[in-house]
């Protein structure tokens, strides 16, 4: 099955189910606008973050179960999952960024050196790096395990909206916002490549997962498939009407998805094999079909169809809508998006898409809410039959619901052996007192 999970300045998380006469869920339970999501490695769970401050984990399934837990003292910009899946590293206007457990939501430990907001912080391939990008004009990589600053890499002329890792984790790539990008290898510290191949901001950017090609979404309009081998512009693309927030290459690399500011997501179709000169990226036609949004659990919404269609020349899915989000991500790992449901309108500014239970991708980009949209899709391809997947989520489910139970448990126990070591202390202190006028 194939899913995309999107986020939306209307402060709800949607998860779309890309198969023909299949319906989408609304999630509702943010506050404020949801400005980034991600699924899981399994793709079990979907984290989004938002405004509200909080990051919420969601079961993708009609019931929209969560659990939801207070991250930072300000805006929530960014959630990315470690690649075990066990980790959850995010990005928020207070400065910091934080690492977290999954299954209890237990906070290990924040990273404090940057001097501005956070835009976005990601996990390395082998989840021993994080990187991050902020508005005081720097890039900074941070071991882990130590929890140190290894290395800070300076923005002069603007700062890095977005970075991400190669896949193979020995260099990463940032978007700015002096409408460059820029190719870093984090062992030498050296700059590889610096591309200034766009007209507008730059906001997202993600690698092929070959490592050979890179994509980046502008507010320009445009996307641009950079060929990172030969060092040049390989394709530009066109299709948005407006800014391009977000987008991401599925898990296999066969497609990828974007999102941007007109409201409307965009899956296109590449085929870098068959790659001569400016021919790189190939768009095929696919049959249109309608979604139909199902509200999650109990939840009265009206379901809003959305349409996805394509022509030559376009991308193969294009979904619409009228409610809009804000927030998009796919589980491959990307950001910026935008939501799309009937009658609602969506602006992506978060996008993500994956194929597979074991990768991640953000996508921004489906018009389907009432407000703009930061999304993430995933695209999965599973053979599990539908009834048994149902039954599987709704034990996983109910595992972090006892889980989080657990955690509460803990620490009520932790506060009733406190006090209890309070009374125990003060009672000493009592009998000392008495003792000694006894003595008087």
């Amino acid at each position: 099955m194939k899913q995309i999970a999107t986020g939306s300045m209307d402060s709800c998380v949607m998860i779309w189910n890309m198969k023909p006469q299949m319906r989408a869920y609304r999630f509702d339970g943010h506050k404020d606008a949801v400005l980034s999501v991600q699924f899981s490695p399994s793709g079990h769970l979907v984290a989004s973050a938002s405004r509200d401050k909080t990051v919420r984990l969601w079961v993708p399934s009609m019931k929209a179960e969560s659990t939801s837990f207070k991250a930072h003292t300000a805006t929530v910009r960014s959630v990315n999952f470690s690649g075990d899946g066990q980790n959850l590293v995010t990005a928020s206007d207070d400065k910091t960024i934080k690492v977290w457990t999954v299954h209890r939501q237990k906070f290990l430990f924040s990273l404090n050196q940057h001097i501005n907001w956070v835009r976005c912080a990601k996990f390395s391939p082998d989840d021993r790096l994080i990187v991050s990008s902020s508005d005081d004009k720097t890039i900074k990589l941070w071991d882990k395990n130590s929890r140190e600053c290894i290395h800070s890499f300076y923005e002069h002329a603007g700062y890095a909206n977005h970075v991400d890792f190669h896949p193979s984790g020995t260099c990463i790539a940032a978007a700015s916002t002096d409408n460059s990008v820029k190719v870093w290898d984090i062992r030498s510290h050296k700059m590889l490549q610096h591309y200034q191949v766009h007209s507008g901001v730059v906001n997202s950017l993600f690698f092929h997962p070959a490592g050979n090609f890179l994509i980046t979404a502008s507010s320009d309009s445009t996307m641009k498939i950079l060929d990172l081998v030969e060092g040049k512009l390989l394709y530009t693309l066109h299709g948005h009407q407006g800014p391009v927030n977000c987008v991401a290459f599925s898990r296999t690399g066969e497609h990828f998805a974007s999102g941007g500011s007109d409201e409307q997501v965009m899956v296109w179709k590449s085929n870098f094999d068959c790659a001569e000169g400016n021919d790189g990226v190939r768009l095929q036609h696919k049959t249109a079909f309608s979604l139909q949004a199902l509200p999650a659990s109990s939840t009265a919404h009206p379901s809003h169809p959305s349409v996805l269609r394509s022509q030559a020349s376009e991308p193969t899915e294009h979904f619409t809508g009228q409610d809009s989000h804000t927030a998009a991500h796919t589980q491959s790992a990307s950001r910026s998006g935008s939501h799309s449901k009937a009658s609602q309108s969506h602006t992506h500014r978060h996008l993500s898409t994956s194929s597979s239970s074991t990768h991640q991708t953000q996508t921004r980009g489906l018009p389907q809410h009432s407000s703009q949209v930061q999304a993430q899709s995933q695209f999965s391809d599973g053979g599990v039959p539908p009834g048994l997947a149902s039954t599987l989520e709704h034990i996983i489910g109910q595992l972090d619901i006892l889980t989080q139970t657990v955690s509460i448990l803990e620490q009520r126990l932790t506060l009733t052996e406190d006090k209890l070591k309070e009374c125990l202390e003060n009672q000493m202190e009592i009998g000392l007192h008495l003792q000694r006028r006894e003595e008087a």
